[in-house]
C-alpha cells in the first residue's frame, strides 16, 4: 500500500449519524473542507471494547479540536442504524451516548479500503464468486486533512491498540505553526515552543540549544 500523505483524501458520499442521532444521507467531508481541517478516523466496530474510549476521548477533547477549526469525523464499516442505537446506549453500558461529532456509515467497506485501513481484501474463488479474505473491520487509522482537501499526517494502528488523541491534537498544531510561520517542527515539539528554520543554519542552532 503507497501512503495517501500528501495526497488528496479520497471522495465519498456516505451516511452518517450527526448531533449524536440524526441520520444524514450523502455525508461527505468536502461539506468541511476550504474553511476547516478535518481529523477522519477509522474504528473497527461499534459496541466492542477499545473503541468506545477512543471515540469519548475525542468527544472530550472536542472543544480544543473546535478552538483548532477542526472537524473531527469518525468513520467504521457498521450501518448508520448500529451508529444510532450505540449513540443512544449510556456509557455505563458500553455506550457512546454524549458524542456529537459525525459517524460515518461504511457497510460496503469502500471508504475503508480507498483509505488503505481495510483489515482484508477482496478476491474471486474458482467459480470466479467473490470473496473477502481477512476481517471485514477497518484498522484504527487516522487521517489529518488541511484546508485544501490534502492529507499532512496519518497513522494506522492494529485493533488493539488505541490511539493518543493529544497526539492527535499536537500535530494539528504543528499543521497550523508550519502554515503560519513557514518553520518545522522538530522532535517532539509542542505549541509555544520555538520551531526551526528548514537550513542547515538554523537546525544547527537549533541542535546547539538541545
Amino acid at each position: 500500500m503507497t501512503t495517501l500523505v500528501g495526497k488528496s483524501a479520497p471522495y465519498f458520499s456516505a451516511t452518517a449519524v450527526v448531533n449524536g442521532g440524526e441520520i444524514v444521507n450523502e455525508f461527505s467531508l468536502n461539506d468541511y473542507l476550504a474553511t476547516k481541517y478535518v481529523v477522519f478516523f477509522f474504528y473497527p466496530a461499534d459496541f466492542t471494547f477499545v473503541c468506545p474510549t477512543e471515540l469519548l476521548a475525542f468527544q472530550d477533547k472536542i472543544a480544543e479540536f473546535e478552538q483548532r477549526n477542526v472537524q473531527v469525523v469518525a468513520c467504521s464499516v457498521d450501518s448508520q442504524f448500529s451508529h444510532w442505537k450505540w449513540l443512544q446506549t449510556e456509557k455505563k453500558d458500553g455506550g457512546i451516548k454524549g458524542v456529537k461529532y459525525p459517524i460515518v456509515a461504511d457497510n460496503s467497506m469502500t471508504i475503508a479500503e480507498n483509505y488503505g485501513v481495510l483489515a482484508g481484501n477482496y478476491d474471486y474463488d474458482e467459480n470466479g464468486n467473490a470473496i473477502f479474505n481477512g476481517t471485514p473491520m477497518a484498522y484504527r487509522g487516522l487521517f489529518l486533512i488541511d484546508r485544501d482537501g490534502v492529507i499532512q499526517h496519518s497513522v494506522i494502528n492494529n485493533m488493539p491498540l488505541g490511539r493518543s488523541i493529544d497526539e492527535t491534537l499536537r500535530m494539528v498544531d504543528a499543521l497550523q505553526y508550519f502554515e503560519e510561520h513557514g518553520e518545522v517542527c522538530p522532535a517532539n515539539w509542542k505549541k509555544g515552543e520555538k520551531a526551526l528554520t528548514a537550513t542547515q543554519a538554523g537546525i544547527a542552532e537549533y541542535l546547539s540549544k538541545h
